[in-house]
């Protein structure tokens, strides 16, 4: 973490954490803990504060939560400058600070509230902005504390994730208690959410944010843009806010999975010359490289890919993403992917997937409107070594919603909401299509009726297929894999009626086309 810090006087830092061990243990009053403070250190930075917590100080569960931001402003006032940094507003980190100016509002207007009567709609409302701090909190993790990562400075994933996640909980639990009725529950929790809010975001503004600006480039910062749109924000607007994953490819470079593939097989020794229309051997068959990025892109299910390192190398950038992602992500250790209170769940399955003790493990996650799957495969090679493992999430809220059959064919919704069906009372049934001739059935025997199926006379006189057409263009559908759908149930009156061919007319041509 040094490295990337401007030069730290280790003398000056421990005399700053003595001071603080011995006001904290009620040693010394804060006038004398301030004078010491003068003495001994003179001013202090935020990011020298960021290096004692990161190498100075032991790691304790929940330390962020617990720590008392209001108690260290007291003691540092004289020494600690914790002004905003003068930044334009579409800097990753101002876009911080302009959120948690919008959240500031909101938390005046839940102080306001709680002074009346409950009236549900105003709280619900309330509750529906308070709950957009969560794509604050997803951006933050996956973003900002990866690079910070890369950087030495893990204190924030290891400490304040836990804080994060600990308030998104609380502001849905007191949503929940109002949901439920327990409306003087739900006011007495109140407080102490807004307080809880306020000291997270102290700790943001005084330490996190200004020790970033000074370990994360311009050019980083820049960079980090583009993961942000992915992620979203909350209640601010942002120039150029469009997510990357509806820019379209340039003629340059194609798109950044192609980008990410084409360096991966030069680093190799594949990638010399490849072109983004140049076809490469796959598994079973041969895709180029835009393709590839197609497919993954389509993909009706959201995959990740960690290698034998436990490093995330890859996730697919689809559209209907479960859960926030970004390209900062990528060479992050998977278990700082996650808050410390799932850690020993992740280790358990790479240890039991590495020792081959297991293959796969899935979970799911059941919420009233919202159904998440999600599966852990290993990943080995021929010779069974562990090469990694794949997550594939799947939300299945619409899927666990399906009743009945459906076996007509029925495309998506158009604008107005109104879904558009091809062909009407026909159903899909492959036992349906002609197999074998009936019984006693022939050229010569059968009858031609309205009744008639099609798939009979088909049955007896294949050639009709090919020969419909000929009688009647609209019968081209024969030719398509609309047949399959078409032909099971459909009768000379159907054929009639969708054709315009009078019934009599239709007849005598299928008839002749039977006798020759």
């Amino acid at each position: 973490m040094a490295q990337y810090l401007p030069k730290i006087d280790r003398e000056k830092i421990e005399h700053l954490l003595t001071i603080r061990r011995l006001y904290d243990e009620g040693k010394i009053t804060l006038e004398e803990g301030r004078a010491r403070l003068k003495e001994k250190v003179g001013s202090i930075r935020s990011y020298e504060l960021a290096y004692a917590e990161q190498e100075f100080k032991a790691f304790e569960d929940d330390q962020c939560r617990k720590e008392d931001i209001q108690a260290l402003l007291d003691l540092y006032q004289d020494i600690w400058d914790t002004s905003r940094p003068d930044l334009p507003d579409e800097h990753p980190l101002m876009c911080y600070y302009r959120e948690n100016d919008a959240m500031r509002k909101f938390l005046l207007a839940v102080e306001d509230l709680v002074q009346y009567p409950v009236i549900r709609n105003q709280w619900y409302e309330l509750y529906d902005e308070l709950a957009k701090y969560k794509i604050h909190l997803a951006r933050k993790q996956n973003q900002l504390y990866a690079l910070l990562e890369r950087k030495g400075f893990d204190r924030p994933t290891t400490t304040m994730w836990l804080l994060d996640d600990f308030i998104r909980d609380e502001i849905r639990a007191a949503r929940k208690l109002l949901e439920e009725g327990k409306e003087e529950d739900f006011i007495a929790k109140q407080s102490a959410l807004v307080a809880d809010v306020r000291d997270l975001m102290q700790k943001e503004e005084h330490v996190l944010y200004p020790t970033s600006l000074v370990m994360i480039t311009p050019e980083e910062f820049e960079d980090m843009k583009e993961g942000d749109r992915e992620i979203g924000f909350a209640w601010i607007d942002v120039e150029n806010n469009q997510p990357a994953h509806v820019k379209k490819t340039t003629s340059e470079g194609g798109s950044g999975l192609e980008k990410d593939l084409l360096a991966l097989l030069a680093k190799h020794g594949y990638g010399t010359g490849v072109q983004p229309d140049q076809k490469l051997e796959v598994a079973t068959g041969k895709l180029t490289l835009e393709q590839i990025n197609l497919i993954f892109k389509h993909l009706p299910v959201d995959l990740s890919y960690v290698d034998e390192n436990e490093l995330v190398c890859f996730y697919s950038d689809t559209e209907h993403r479960v859960f926030p992602r970004s390209k900062n992500v990528i060479g992050r250790d998977v278990k700082n992917c996650h808050p410390r209170t799932s850690v020993h769940i992740v280790e358990e399955i790479i240890e039991k997937f590495r020792a081959g003790e297991a293959d796969s493990v899935d979970f799911w996650i059941n919420k009233p409107g919202f159904f998440v799957y999600i599966v852990y495969t290993a990943v080995r090679d021929k010779d069974g070594r562990f090469r990694g493992i794949l997550e594939m999430m799947q939300n299945c809220t619409h899927i666990r919603a399906l009743e009945g059959s459906r076996t007509l064919l029925v495309w998506s919704k158009n604008e107005q909401g109104e879904e558009k069906r091809i062909e009407e009372e026909v159903n899909v049934v492959e036992d349906d299509l002609p197999t074998e001739i009936p019984e006693g059935l022939n050229r010569k025997t059968i009858k031609i009726t309205p009744e008639t199926r099609l798939k009979d006379l088909l049955a007896v006189c294949p050639e009709l297929k090919a020969e419909l057409p000929k009688i009647h263009s609209s019968f081209k559908m024969l030719q398509t894999p609309l047949a399959r759908v078409m032909i099971p149930k459909a009768t000379v009156a159907i054929m009639s009626e969708r054709s315009g061919m009078p019934m009599p007319e239709l007849i005598k041509a299928i008839e002749e086309v039977l006798r020759r």
